[in-house]
């Protein structure tokens, strides 16, 4: 069967026939709203991955999910900090794994090799995107009819694949991503913010004005938000150190990365109207 084009039955099938094991640790904020941290495991074409979800307690209500794809490091704490911090707008977050058994890496030269697979053959980010998104079908308090995604770096790429290959997604938002991945728009209905620094070398006007033409032709409803003198990786108070430690141009910046949260916000919250 086409893993493109699986159905939400096999998605449930998926979701309750894959080996899990789940913990969890708990953030108190009241008596009857905690918020819940669980890492969870599942099989995704032989292989194990281990995500991460995080949710506030307190209410059989199912809310809006949205899941996060993390930079090429992998899944470390960053991603999963995100993951709270949606959790505590009332949302259900999960970080997602896509390297398999939440595989970490701590240089470039180790990030590249396992995040070129995915430029290569991109229909495998959207195998293992589909494993993840299926174990959501066991959470009763999270709405599988509203899921967003959100990426930052490579994981901003790979948001815009899902983008152009899925349409049920209610949308997307890229955060200092590359734009042009390999994957020309299929649909046209999944709505996408870009929060892009308008200083990152890693991302050329070349490129800017392609991603621009491409989603114009394509007629794609999409926001591309420059935030002045940010460079790469301009969300992560971590990026700052890695930059001096490997000498990349990539930086903290906390106006860009405020503001641009502020403005996934507004998104997230007019998408899920």
């Amino acid at each position: 069967m086409n893993i493109l084009k699986i159905s939400k039955l096999f998605l449930f099938f998926l979701a309750v026939s894959c080996k899990e094991k789940s913990t969890s640790n708990d953030m108190t904020t009241s008596s009857s709203n905690k918020l819940k941290t669980e890492d969870i495991s599942y099989n995704v074409d032989g292989k194990n991955y281990k995500s991460f979800v995080a949710y506030k307690e307190g209410s059989n209500e199912a809310k809006p999910v949205v899941m996060i794809l993390p930079e090429w490091w992998g899944l470390r704490d960053y991603a999963k900090d995100r993951a709270k911090q949606l959790a505590e707008l009332g949302y259900f977050a999960m970080a997602v794994d896509l390297y398999g058994d939440a595989k970490v890496v701590d240089n470039p030269t180790d990030a590249q090799k396992l995040t070129e697979p995915f430029y290569k053959i991109p229909v495998n980010a959207k195998m293992i995107f589909d494993g993840a998104k299926a174990r959501i079908l066991k959470f009763d308090n999270a709405d599988y009819n509203k899921i967003a995604v959100i990426g930052y770096c490579f994981g901003g790429a790979q948001a815009l694949n899902m983008a152009r290959q899925e349409s049920d997604l209610k949308g997307v938002v890229s955060f200092h991503g590359n734009l042009m991945t390999g994957i020309k728009p299929k649909n046209n209905k999944v709505p996408i913010l870009v929060c892009n620094g308008a200083a990152d070398s890693f991302v050329s006007p070349e490129e800017i004005a392609a991603f621009k033409k491409q989603m114009d032709s394509s007629h794609v409803k999409y926001t591309f938000i420059d935030y002045p003198n940010a460079v790469h990786s301009f969300t992560n108070p971590a990026s700052t150190e890695i930059g001096k430690k490997f000498n990349l141009k990539v930086a903290y910046n906390k106006e860009a990365d405020e503001k641009s949260w502020n403005d996934m916000k507004v998104f997230l919250k007019d998408i899920f109207k």
